[in-house]
């Protein structure tokens, strides 16, 4: 053992979640499952491809004050009278 080497150490979120994984030894199964519901879905290119035709284009300097024609948040919305 070297001079210099520390003690293991865990703290009581490590130790939690040991102790957690050891009564439920099916736990990472079932958080595998449920990642795969939400987020390890294949990629649809048709949505991408309009979800990227949809975007404004950023400006050269993004605090510029010149509004793009598309986006002006002074234009009265439409049904509201004053």
């Amino acid at each position: 053992m070297s001079f210099f080497r520390r003690p293991d150490y865990h703290s009581e979120v490590s130790n939690f979640l040991s102790e957690l994984k050891v009564k439920n030894p099916a736990l990472e199964a079932e958080q595998r499952l449920g990642r795969a519901l939400l987020w390890d879905q294949p990629l649809v290119r048709e949505v991408w491809s309009e979800y990227r035709a949809g975007q404004i284009p950023q400006q050269a300097y993004v605090y510029q004050t010149e509004m793009h024609p598309l986006f002006n948040p002074m234009d009265k919305p439409s049904g509201k009278s004053e």
